[in-house]
């Protein structure tokens, strides 16, 4: 088996988590749990499996100076630039044809940087044996070509936010975990079809991290995505030369964006799954930074960055750089920037991308 790698993707933008992810700074760079931002967790999670000469971060180039001052223990060369955002399938091509330049027999694995994980040590863990996974071939194949490995999350509850995997047949078992073939990838479901998966037992929540031999993604990105898989060719034949930058600043912007899910992964072969409980959260809303975030106090109110002073307030998020003061008020979010205000339910709280839309709609670039 190659060694094994990390790839984090931190190229969103967090458009939920405004006022405080915007463009210039979004929310895998803020610091939203101990005094750490997202990109720096999802680094200090995985270098206990996976040593920082491993690790890479493919970003926007607007960000490459920021993540390298957040993580110091970063090689410089490790963090991939992109001159613009063209979605999951050209990042992770990206990041494969760099490390195919580096060590064409590695394992990579595609990890995120804006997600929690509260049992790091399972997450691990189950990292290690989809690496194993991913460096075997399957019953048809023998071992020509490595599986294609999710880690599928064991849903605690019939959440409508997320896509879904529903395994097939049992494949094999690495370190103690089950692999299971992929029997299809489900899109979010409403209510009544959520609550049947989570009481089926054979559906997994599509946590988007993946883990695969560099030559098993490049093939399928060469099969199913021929001219991205052009585009990265040239790319790669210019890294390390005077031609780099010329190359990529006239290649890139040709490329179409496209997610992996339906570039990649619908029309995979040898696509399997990993189930993992590692106590996952995509933080994807300020409801979701409220449910995270520890201690809490008598109240269930949760204050960040400054004062609050709470007289009959529960389960409110407040996040701040003064004092802030409540009378009577329940399961709110409050989030004060130097130049905007959010104040809403946390119930409501994944409609903040509306604001955002309507912002742009406004043309109001310098709240975005």
């Amino acid at each position: 088996m190659g060694l094994l790698y990390a790839l984090i993707m931190a190229g969103g933008g967090g458009t939920r988590l405004w006022p405080e992810s915007r463009l210039a700074l979004p929310k895998q760079l803020i610091e939203l749990f101990d005094q750490r931002s997202l990109i720096q967790i999802a680094f200090e999670r995985v270098v206990p499996l996976i040593p920082p000469e491993r690790v890479l971060v493919v970003t926007g180039q607007r960000y490459k100076d920021m993540i390298l001052e957040q993580l110091p223990g970063l090689p410089d060369e490790n963090v991939i630039a992109e001159p613009q955002g063209k979605n999951t399938a050209p990042a992770i091509g990206l990041g494969a044809v760099h490390l195919r330049r580096r060590d064409p027999a590695a394992v990579m694995a595609v990890l995120t940087a804006d997600h929690l994980m509260r049992k790091e040590d399972t997450f691990r863990a189950a990292l290690a044996a989809a690496a194993q996974a991913a460096a075997s071939g399957t019953p048809e194949n023998g071992t020509e070509g490595g599986q294609i490995v999710t880690l599928g999350i064991t849903p605690s509850k019939p959440e409508t936010g997320y896509g879904y995997i529903e395994r097939g047949d049992q494949l094999g078992q690495y370190d103690g975990h089950t692999v299971f073939r992929v029997a299809r990838f489900r899109e979010k479901p409403d209510q009544a079809a959520a609550e049947q998966f989570v009481r089926s037992g054979r559906f997994y929540w599509n946590s988007g991290m993946f883990i695969w031999q560099t030559s098993t993604v490049l093939e399928e990105i060469r099969r199913q995505l021929p001219d991205l898989y052009a585009a990265l060719t040239e790319i790669e034949h210019a890294l390390g030369t005077r031609q780099e930058a010329e190359v990529m600043s006239r290649v890139w912007p040709s490329i179409r964006p496209i997610s992996v899910d339906y570039g990649v992964m619908e029309g995979a072969r040898n696509v399997t799954v990993l189930p993992v409980d590692p106590g996952w959260s995509d933080v994807g809303s300020w409801s979701a930074v409220y449910e995270e975030s520890q201690p809490k106090s008598a109240d269930q109110n949760v204050a960040q960055g400054c004062e609050h002073l709470a007289i009959e307030t529960q389960g409110c998020l407040v996040r701040s750089k003064k004092l802030v003061t409540t009378i009577g008020l329940n399961d709110l979010v409050i989030v004060d920037t130097d130049d905007a205000l959010l104040i809403c339910p946390r119930a409501e709280a994944q409609r903040v991308k509306q604001i955002v839309g309507r912002l742009k709609e406004e043309e109001r670039a310098e709240y975005l």
